[in-house]
């Protein structure tokens, strides 16, 4: 009973000292956040809002600066902090929910492996949706098999360019994406101007926090959802998983929709010391339940529903081990030999 008692005492002893080098280490020093959106978009208001709280649980509550890496769908933000980041937890990344298997889809963009960051956690999953402009003819799911329907989208590897072509295979739908939007406010835009006739593949969550106004004033038609989980805001709109009868495609759908869980992640670089590593996802977890910080996520209109750093990493551990077949499957759908095939 004394050794053990001895060893618990030498324990609690310990966790301050380890503690300590990481405040000395930040005390003084900015963090950069890179962002992969541009600015004012959803993730760029969930990075923002979360980096305002994150500094008072961070020990020696460094600054944290945002720097907006929207390019290439927003890889060129997880290849910059893989690639050209230094190993010391000083840069993060607010990271869009594709880069977690866009390597695995055999994306050329997508230069790392996600499984060797230091995933800190993420705000909230993504459910994203299908939805016309209320003028629009096109009111339901089965409206959209049976007319062609001009989305706007972003980069050939965003959300709302893939998501479309994944809908268009495996629901017969006539999605046509016109890309090349700025994510942030050109996709809302474009619907607004009557360039497009809506949007498929930007999340509900997102939808809510850059227009509020087009919620609170009915201007959508949500026809689909494409997501793990129905949302219980909108029960009456069918989901893609559950319209997809046939089981094997069933999985490969499944797959796919394991980014969606990942929704809003952030991430330091790989090699990063591992005890800044833990304080950094220590910081995430208390931020998530800082009345503060829970108070400003609803006054942008954020959903919260977050992942820890390691149940990321248990994500990518499971859609990593998939059979090639059905990685294949996927990858047909959302790799860039897929772009070929939008009509």
């Amino acid at each position: 009973m004394m050794k053990s008692g001895i060893v618990l005492l030498a324990v609690a002893m310990s966790a301050p000292a380890c503690a300590e080098p990481v405040a000395d280490f930040y005390r003084g020093k900015t963090i950069t956040m890179l962002v992969a959106s541009g600015v004012g978009g959803g993730y760029d208001t969930y990075a923002r809002v979360f980096a305002r709280h994150a500094v008072k649980f961070i020990p020696g509550n460094p600054n944290i600066v945002a720097k907006n890496m929207p390019a290439a769908g927003g890889l060129a933000a997880a290849s910059t902090l893989y690639n050209n980041a230094d190993k010391d937890a000083l840069t993060i990344a607010a990271l869009s929910n594709v880069s977690t298997l866009d390597p695995l889809f055999g994306n050329p963009g997508a230069r790392y492996d996600p499984r060797r960051f230091g995933w800190i956690g993420s705000i909230g999953k993504l459910q994203n949706v299908c939805a016309t402009w209320h003028t629009s003819p096109v009111k339901t799911i089965q409206d959209a098999r049976q007319r062609s329907v001009i989305v706007a989208g972003a980069g050939a590897s965003s959300n709302t360019a893939v998501v479309p072509r994944i809908v268009n295979e495996l629901l017969g739908t006539r999605f046509k994406v016109v890309a090349g939007y700025d994510p942030a406010g050109g996709l809302t835009m474009a619907v607004e101007n009557g360039e497009a006739e809506g949007i498929c593949g930007l999340s509900w969550s997102t939808m809510k926090a850059s227009r509020p106004d087009w919620i609170a004033g009915r201007k959508l038609n949500v026809i689909l959802q494409v997501s793990m989980e129905k949302l219980p805001e909108l029960k009456d709109v069918p989901s893609a998983l559950d319209l997809v009868t046939d089981p094997a495609r069933k999985r490969v759908l499944e797959l796919i929709l394991i980014r969606q869980e990942t929704g809003r992640p952030f991430v330091t670089s790989p090699g990063s010391p591992p005890d800044r590593l833990a304080a950094l996802r220590a910081a995430f977890d208390a931020t998530m339940k800082d009345p503060e910080f829970l108070a400003d996520a609803e006054r942008n209109q954020m959903e919260i529903e977050p992942l820890t750093g390691a149940g990321i990493d248990a994500f990518l551990a499971k859609a990593y081990a998939s059979p090639a077949d059905v990685v294949a499957q996927a990858a047909a759908l959302v790799g860039p030999a897929a772009e070929a095939k939008q009509p």
